[in-house]
C-alpha cells in the first residue's frame, strides 16, 4: 500500500482578506513530489484557506492512489487538533469543512500531524503564489497538477466574504496556548460592506445558484412553474458539477434550500452531495408561472399575444396569457420567502438553488430597483450571485452572474 504525505497551508492577507492555499503531496518512502496544487480564493478567512488547502491536498492525494495511507502535516494547530478529533468543532461553520475532508479517505486512512511555519515552507510557498497570482488577475497553474484542482477557483467576490467560516474561541481549549487562540480569535473578524458599522455581526449570505441547462435553455423558451418541469440535459448535469467543485472548494457553504421544480432539485441534488449537505425545498423559490407562454419563444409569443405581451413587458402587475404570475406577485412571494430564510440562517451562509425570475427579482429588491431592471441583467445557467442580508435590514449586492467556474 502506498503512503503519501500531505503538506498544505492556507493564508488570508486581512482575515478575512485576499486569501490562497497551497499543498503538496510527496511519496513518503522516497521524498519525491509527485503533485502541487494551489488556488487564489478571493476574499476569505485563515481558517477557511488552510482547510482549502487541506482539501485540495486530499483529493490530490486521493487522485493518486484512492487506495493510499495518508500522512497530513500542517502548521494550523486548530486545523490539525480539529481533523485528529482532539478538539471539539463547535463552530457551525466548521463543521461542513471537516466533514469534506473526512470523507475523502476511509476512516483510518489519514493521520495528522502539527509542524512549525518555519518546516512548511513549500505549501506557504505555494499560498502565496497564489494570492500574488490572484493580486494579478492571473490563476495559479502547474503543468502537473491534478485536472480536476486545475480548474479555474477564480475570484467569486463575496461568496466566502462574511460567511463566519472561523473557529470561535469556545472551539479552542484553554490549554492550547495564547498563539491558537489568538489565532482563532483573529479568525472571527468579519468584513463590513460600504459605510456600514462594524458590530451588526455576520449577515445571512445567499450563495444564488441558477440551475443548469435544460433542453429548452438554448432554446431561450419560457419554462416556468406552469410548464413541463423538464429535467437538466446532460450540458446541464456538467454545470451542476462544475458549481459544485468551485463550491466545495470554497467550503463556507453550510445548508441547500431549493425551488420544488426539477432542474433546480437535480442541480442541488449533485451540489449537496458534493458538499455533504441534505437540501432542504421552499415552494417560494419556484420559477414565475407564465400561463399560456409556457414552452414559447419570446418571438412565438410576440406573434401569438402581442398586446398581453406589450402590456407585461411595461407593468409588472400585469400577467401572462391565461392566468400566470405578475412580476409584482412574484415580487410579494420572494419577498416573503427571503424574510423568512434570513430569519432561519441568520449569521450563516446558505446555497438557494432557484430560477431566472428569483434571483433577479433578490437581487432587484436588494437594490431597490425599479421592476423593468428585471429585464437589464442577464443571468445565465447556472451562474452564481450573491445577496447578504444584515441584521438592521440592509442588503449588500456582492455578484451577480458569475460563470467562472464553467470556463
Amino acid at each position: 500500500m502506498r503512503e503519501f504525505i500531505v503538506e498544505a497551508d492556507g493564508g488570508s492577507r486581512g482575515n478575512p482578506g485576499p486569501a490562497g492555499y497551497g499543498a503538496v503531496v510527496s511519496d513518503a518512502a522516497t521524498g519525491e513530489t509527485l503533485r502541487e496544487t494551489a488556488a487564489y480564493l478571493g476574499v476569505a478567512t485563515n481558517n477557511v484557506a488552510e482547510y482549502s488547502g487541506l482539501l485540495a491536498g486530499l483529493r490530490a492525494a486521493h487522485e493518486l492512489d484512492p487506495a493510499a495511507t495518508v500522512h497530513v502535516r500542517m502548521d494550523s494547530k486548530l486545523v490539525i487538533e480539529q481533523m485528529s478529533g482532539r478538539w471539539k468543532i463547535k463552530h457551525p461553520d466548521m463543521k461542513p469543512l471537516a466533514a469534506q475532508a473526512a470523507r475523502i479517505f476511509p476512516p483510518g486512512r489519514v493521520t495528522y500531524e502539527w509542524m512549525p511555519r518555519a518546516q512548511n515552507k513549500h505549501a506557504d510557498r505555494l499560498a502565496n503564489e497564489a494570492m500574488d497570482a490572484g493580486a494579478r488577475g492571473e490563476q495559479w497553474s502547474e503543468a502537473d497538477s491534478t485536472a480536476e484542482l486545475d480548474r479555474a477557483v477564480e475570484d467569486a467576490a463575496g461568496v466566502c466574504e462574511g460567511s463566519g467560516a472561523a473557529a470561535e474561541l469556545s472551539d479552542v481549549p484553554e490549554t492550547a496556548g495564547d498563539a491558537a487562540r489568538a489565532d482563532a480569535r483573529a479568525a472571527q473578524a468579519v468584513a463590513a460592506p460600504g459605510w456600514a458599522p462594524a458590530d451588526m455581526g455576520a449577515p445571512a449570505t445567499f450563495v444564488l445558484l441558477r440551475h443548469g441547462e435544460t433542453p429548452l435553455t438554448p432554446q431561450k423558451r419560457f419554462s416556468g412553474s406552469g410548464g413541463s418541469d423538464p429535467s437538466l440535459s446532460d450540458t446541464g448535469r456538467e454545470q451542476a458539477e462544475r458549481a459544485a467543485v468551485m463550491l466545495a472548494r470554497r467550503g463556507t457553504i453550510q445548508a441547500v434550500v431549493s425551488s420544488p421544480l426539477a432542474r433546480t432539485r437535480e442541480t442541488a441534488g449533485i451540489v449537496a452531495a458534493r458538499l455533504g449537505l441534505d437540501v432542504s425545498i421552499d415552494d417560494g423559490l419556484r420559477e414565475t408561472d407564465f400561463g399560456a407562454w409556457e414552452g414559447l419563444t419570446f418571438a412565438e409569443v410576440r406573434e401569438r399575444h402581442p398586446e398581453d405581451l406589450d402590456a407585461w413587458l411595461a407593468s409588472p402587475d400585469a400577467q401572462p396569457t391565461g392566468g400566470g404570475e405578475s412580476f409584482a406577485a412574484t415580487a410579494v412571494r420572494l419577498a416573503a420567502t427571503r424574510d423568512k430564510l434570513v430569519a432561519a440562517h441568520a449569521g450563516r451562509t446558505v446555497l438557494l438553488v432557484t430560477h431566472v425570475t428569483p434571483i433577479k427579482t433578490l437581487v432587484r429588491l436588494a437594490l431597490g430597483a425599479p421592476p423593468e431592471s428585471l429585464f437589464r441583467m442577464e443571468l445565465s445557467a447556472a451562474s452564481l450571485s450573491v445577496v447578504a442580508y444584515y441584521a438592521d435590514g440592509n442588503a449588500s449586492v456582492r455578484l451577480l452572474n458569475d460563470t467562472s467556474h464553467l470556463r
